[in-house]
């Protein structure tokens, strides 16, 4: 689905007011983020069976090889419990692999396999072609201001 096709809580219930969160940051930032999940998953997650955040495990593993699981979760703000299944997906796809620490027998350092290496060049090139069509309603200059503002919200 086109991002001009896709429906907003306006278009599924026509008429409902959203009071004082209409001059709410929050509200939307998140229904920008809903939209662009959305998005990814109708154009990469379906073609290439990758979820945004796998892929964003993904990405940060490929950038950091030998990272532990304890530092990518702590790297994606996620709870380290549920980091386990993440990299269980990430293996059973061949992407990565789990090798013991050489300092921490307790824990894994992980890395991607040649394949991984190989599928993940592909999966960015879909990346990059649905950020650009989820973006095009904004020039050039007005997405790397938006990025740049979002980026002051968090660092």
């Amino acid at each position: 689905m086109k991002l001009a096709q896709m429906k907003t809580v306006e278009d599924a219930a026509p008429g409902v007011a959203h009071g004082c969160m209409d001059d709410e940051l929050g509200f939307h930032l998140r229904r920008s983020q809903v939209a662009a999940f959305k998005h990814f998953g109708q154009t990469v997650t379906a073609a290439e069976g990758i979820t945004p955040g796998l892929y964003g495990m993904l990405q940060v593993i490929a950038n950091n090889s030998g990272l532990t699981q304890s530092a990518l979760a702590e790297a994606m703000d996620v709870d380290r419990s549920s980091i386990v299944k993440v990299v269980n997906q990430l293996e059973d796809k061949r992407l990565i692999v789990r090798d013991a620490s050489p300092t921490d027998r307790r824990s894994y350092c992980l890395r991607l396999t040649s394949f991984g290496r190989n599928e993940l060049a592909r999966i960015e090139q879909a990346v990059t072609a649905q950020d650009r069509e989820f973006s095009k309603a904004l020039s050039e200059a007005e997405r790397h201001t938006l990025i740049g503002l979002l980026k002051r919200l968090y660092k």
